[in-house]
């Protein structure tokens, strides 16, 4: 982000949809423990606050001791240089853990929701209720056609549009 995001990957919560439950379907678990480290963005839609990245784009997560997870996205920009953005998430679905907020500048924030996973861990899906952003993470700065065939069918049927994904440049 930078998501959301690889999720996020996300750059900024703050441009995240605000909103209440919607019909957008979660994973059923999460095993947080499985699911922070380093993910590379592979795909997402266009956002404003990634308007600089033009590649490398990766979301780190790990887990804080008061149960919050620290998130740490970066990107490299056209002059070559990177960025950074640090953020917070917390749980906001403690039955599931596929439903997150995050915060990047206090006191917004944003939906960060798991709504593909891979069994192992290699890839995940994150999105929001409005599907207004949407990233495909992997632990791999690539992904193989079948699984990214794979996350494209879940993308489908999670009520988004395949096409408005750019493909993200990694190294």
């Amino acid at each position: 982000m930078f998501a959301g995001g690889a999720l996020l990957v996300a750059a900024a919560a703050y441009g995240f949809a605000r909103t209440g439950d919607s019909d957008l379907a979660t994973v059923s678990s999460v095993d947080l423990k499985r699911y922070t480290g380093r993910w590379y963005e592979i795909a997402r839609y266009p956002n404003r606050f990634q308007k600089k990245c033009i590649g490398d784009t990766t979301a780190t997560y790990s887990l804080r001791e008061d149960g919050k997870i620290e998130v740490l996205n970066s990107c490299r920009k056209s002059s070559g240089s990177f960025t950074e953005a640090k953020g917070t998430a917390r749980i906001a679905d403690k039955e599931t853990n596929a439903k997150l907020k995050v915060t990047f500048f206090w006191p917004f924030s944003g939906d960060y929701w798991i709504i593909g996973l891979d069994p192992d861990y290699r890839w995940a899906i994150v999105g929001e209720p409005r599907r207004r952003y949407l990233w495909l993470l992997a632990r791999e700065p690539h992904m193989s056609d079948a699984d990214y065939n794979q996350a494209l069918d879940i993308i489908r049927e999670r009520g988004y549009d395949p096409a408005r994904l750019i493909m993200t440049l990694q190294p």
